[in-house]
């Protein structure tokens, strides 16, 4: 090929590709809209922003401290004997409620209404040994003022009246121990309560030294719990306590969902836990419907103090940010402005306000994502979740 062809060919191919270039990055760059005759570069975007708000509302605040406690029985009593002896009944089933003085278990009885024999015998024969001195002590002193008889052998009938009546009581002490004896084979429930399971079976012998007992019997109603606090909260509680109030506590089971029974504080311990800084409190129950168990663990919800006619806000509806705590409040324009609020305790879903919100004015709850300062708002309606098929 000749040099000229060359060259012109080497020239077409790039004019070629100078072409494709082009329309390659013409392809590439994006479409550019086409700018309104009113619109200025860099005016913000005021679009409308789909809100859900609420009303912020007025009432009294209760404020609560919360703890972790234990469920713990008024009484706990472990039924054992208090004689030896042959199980020969057992009157109570597992899991019974009885009640003061109800008949737990029976103890073969018969050896010790054969000691209360003897010793009502001995008793007897005592009895009569003392007449029989008395009569001969009157005796000896009718003839000692006679002058029949010497004054010492009416001395030694004294003593010997003595000690006979000293054997006397001596004997009417062991009919009473042999009486209590006999009571104990009938073993009664000390208080009122609920039993647990057995531990022993009828038959066996049974011995005042055995650690088990019988059976364990525990008072649940009424029923405490036994929770802590930390050593900050102490101050606002005993200083309802010093004014002479009840101060109301509420145990929940240990999810926090529901309410398991309401009660009172009973007591304050007299010392601070030095390793956890908490201190132990005690309430009680009533526990009429049983739904506290003893060794159960609980959340307890306990009442301090309320705040009076005090400004309530869902708690979704603060947020945080440079101005520090606020809330977008939604005005009569449908704009919404950001008001720094001061807040108080929170409960709940629920806080109150100290400062920086009236009741009535509305708080978007969701939603804030997209807000700013007089960002255009159009309040929609949050539908309530549908219940499963």
């Amino acid at each position: 090929m000749k040099p000229r062809n060359l060259k012109l060919l080497l020239i077409g191919l790039a004019v070629i590709l100078s072409i494709m270039a082009a329309a390659y990055l013409v392809k590439l760059r994006p479409d550019q809209p086409e700018q309104q005759a009113d619109e200025k570069p860099g005016k913000p975007d005021f679009s409308t922003v789909a809100v859900v708000a609420e009303a912020a509302t007025r009432g009294d605040f209760l404020i609560y401290l919360n703890g972790l406690g234990t469920v713990t029985a008024l009484n706990t009593a472990t039924i054992r004997s208090r004689v030896d002896g042959e199980l020969i009944r057992v009157a109570f089933e597992e899991g019974q409620m009885v009640r003061e003085g109800d008949l737990l278990a029976e103890i073969d009885p018969r050896p010790f209404q054969a000691q209360l024999m003897q010793a009502e015998g001995q008793l007897l024969r005592d009895e009569a040994l003392l007449k029989n001195a008395q009569i001969d002590l009157e005796r000896y002193q009718t003839l000692l003022e006679q002058d029949s008889i010497a004054a010492q052998q009416t001395a030694t009938q004294e003593a010997l009246v003595r000690q006979y009546r000293g054997t006397v009581e001596t004997d009417r002490g062991l009919i009473a121990d042999a009486k209590l004896q006999l009571t104990y084979t009938r073993i009664k429930a000390p208080f009122t309560g609920r039993l647990g399971l057995r531990l022993v079976d009828k038959g066996n012998i049974i011995q005042t030294s055995d650690v088990d007992g019988l059976v364990v019997l525990t008072q649940i109603q009424p029923i405490t719990v036994v929770f802590t606090l930390p050593e900050n909260d102490l101050p606002a509680v005993m200083k309802r306590l010093r004014a002479g109030e009840r101060l109301p506590i509420e145990a929940y089971e240990r999810s926090g969902n529901n309410r398991l029974a309401q009660g009172r504080l009973v007591a304050v311990d007299n010392q601070i836990d030095t390793t956890t800084g908490t201190i132990r409190l005690k309430a009680q129950f009533d526990n009429e419907d049983h739904a506290l168990f003893p060794n159960q663990f609980v959340n307890i919800r306990m009442t301090v103090d309320t705040l009076r006619a005090v400004t309530i806000i869902p708690g979704s509806a603060i947020q945080r940010g440079t101005p520090g705590t606020f809330a977008y409040v939604v005005k009569e324009d449908e704009t919404v402005s950001v008001r720094p609020l001061k807040l108080g305790p929170a409960e709940g879903d629920k806080v109150a306000v100290l400062e920086g919100l009236e009741p009535g004015e509305r708080v978007v709850i969701d939603g804030t994502d997209k807000l700013r300062e007089g960002a255009k708002v159009e309040l929609v309606t949050r539908e309530p979740a549908r219940p499963a098929s």
